[in-house]
């Protein structure tokens, strides 16, 4: 068993201008044995308009770690599964192989954890005919990367949350609640 047990991270990455490509993952990383490799196996069976796939880079090359992706937005049509299960789950896979190539994931313990990972993946994005797959492959690969990373490092930490308590807030809240 690993000492890695339930590792936690998420990121954003904002689309560029005109386009609706910001990435949002949430990423779970833990033992294939503990309490987050339960889970994946769980994971396994598919929900109604929140479909679950393994992360592969391109055909026949799933990565390692095993990885699982699904939405956080309900899917409606085949062009928004097409960007999910290509470009978005490209991004994703690159992401994670080359979070084991610079250390990140450490290599000796691919086979030994896995990963979830929750994708926001815009639905305006498959009704854009003018749709940047360069930014949405960018924007997912930069989150991911920056996900797995903040959950092996444990950021923000609490004494950074603490500290900005008072001077960051959602971004939503804007006008809404005072401090």
């Amino acid at each position: 068993m690993t000492d890695i047990v339930f590792r936690t991270g998420e990121a954003t990455v904002l689309a560029a201008e005109g386009q609706y490509t910001d990435a949002m993952p949430e990423v779970l990383i833990g033992s294939v044995d503990g309490p987050v490799g339960h889970a994946f196996a769980s994971f396994l069976g598919q929900t109604v308009g929140h479909t679950r796939m393994f992360v592969v880079r391109d055909l026949n090359q799933l990565v390692r770690p095993a990885a699982i992706m699904t939405t956080k937005a309900t899917i409606h049509t085949a062009e928004y599964v097409e960007l999910l299960g290509g470009v978005v789950q490209g991004a994703t896979g690159d992401a994670i192989v080359d979070s084991v190539i610079e250390g990140v994931l450490p290599k000796d313990i691919t086979d030994k954890i896995c990963l979830i990972i929750t994708i926001w993946l815009d639905p305006r994005c498959a009704e854009d005919a003018n749709l940047d797959k360069a930014d949405l492959y960018r924007t997912n690969y930069e989150a991911t990367k920056l996900a797995i990373k903040r959950a092996m490092t444990g950021e923000p930490s609490i004494d950074e949350l603490i500290a900005n308590r008072k001077t960051v807030k959602h971004y939503a809240l804007d006008g809404v609640v005072e401090y």
